[in-house]
């Protein structure tokens, strides 16, 4: 026989020994220092700059190749682009360094209109700006409806180098208007309808126009025009700087309180090299 063992306090068998031990007060956690917000802006410190932002150059301020940057045509501090512009694509580009109006102009809910000129490789169909004007699918999904028409050739400065030209393909002029700011979007858009893209020009993004700007050439808003009212409920708009709000002429894909984006009236007084709107055509039969 075994020796009987002396005996012993018994553990628990669902502790473990340092649960046994008495538990001392919790630590309290670490505080979070949170980044100190940033006071908001006064409506005198709001800066909006519009820019004609040249062919091949970069929609941002630095870049290690040495490329030409938005740094070379703006001057201004604190400010950043409102979205942005592919670099072989022209034309307006919004600043800002208001973070609220920088959100409206750029958050998908907001759907800020935005007006191309595009020249195109070839004449579309009516079916085919049809097929724009409907949505066409895309590798990330369906587009939403756009407004597409073919428009007399504008009055815009010549680009250097020059487009690829066929002498035996004609090319077109394309007004395209969308609410969406998908990767390359206007240009796949094009593509899709078999009618590659050949030079793209941003006329108009919401309100404001490229009216009066020659390429690399910026403007700063009066103090009123840099922060947009609140939405409003209903049709109405109190947004000083808009008219009353009225239906897109394309009607699609805008809401029932879209406002009216026809762009604004050219600048007579505009230089030399700056857009003209043309005058609309009929798009073909």
């Amino acid at each position: 026989m075994y020796p009987m063992k002396s005996p012993r306090s018994r553990l628990s068998v669902s502790r473990t020994p340092r649960d046994n031990a008495p538990r001392s007060a919790a630590k309290p956690a670490a505080p979070r220092h949170a980044s100190p917000r940033k006071p908001e802006l006064v409506p005198e410190d709001r800066k909006l700059l519009l820019l004609n932002k040249p062919y091949m150059v970069l929609c941002q301020f630095t870049d290690e190749a040495g490329r030409e940057t938005l740094k070379d045509y703006i001057k201004e501090p604190g400010i950043y682009a409102a979205g942005r512009l592919d670099r072989d694509s022209e034309g307006l580009l919004l600043l800002t360094n208001d973070g609220k109006l920088q959100a409206r102009l750029t958050q998908p809910g907001e759907k800020t209109p935005k007006t191309y000129w595009v020249q195109v490789e070839g004449i579309p169909s009516e079916e085919q700006l049809a097929a724009l004007r409907a949505g066409v699918e895309l590798n990330d999904g369906m587009t939403l409806p756009a407004g597409a028409r073919i428009m007399d050739e504008p009055a815009v400065w010549p680009r250097n180098p020059p487009i690829r030209e066929r002498k035996e393909i004609p090319t077109s002029w394309l007004e395209i208007k969308i609410i969406e700011g998908r990767n390359r979007q206007v240009r796949r858009m094009t593509a899709h309808i078999g009618h590659p893209t050949l030079r793209l020009i941003r006329y108009a993004i919401g309100d404001w126009t490229l009216d009066g700007l020659a390429p690399g050439e910026s403007r700063a808003l009066q103090a009123p025009e840099l922060a947009p009212a609140p939405r409003s409920q209903g049709t109405g708009s109190s947004n000083p700087r808009t008219a009353q709000p009225t239906r897109s002429p394309h009607g699609q894909g805008q809401g029932r309180d879209s406002r009216d984006t026809s762009p604004r009236p050219a600048n007579r007084s505009g230089g030399r090299g700056t857009a003209r709107r043309p005058a609309r055509s009929k798009p073909s039969e």
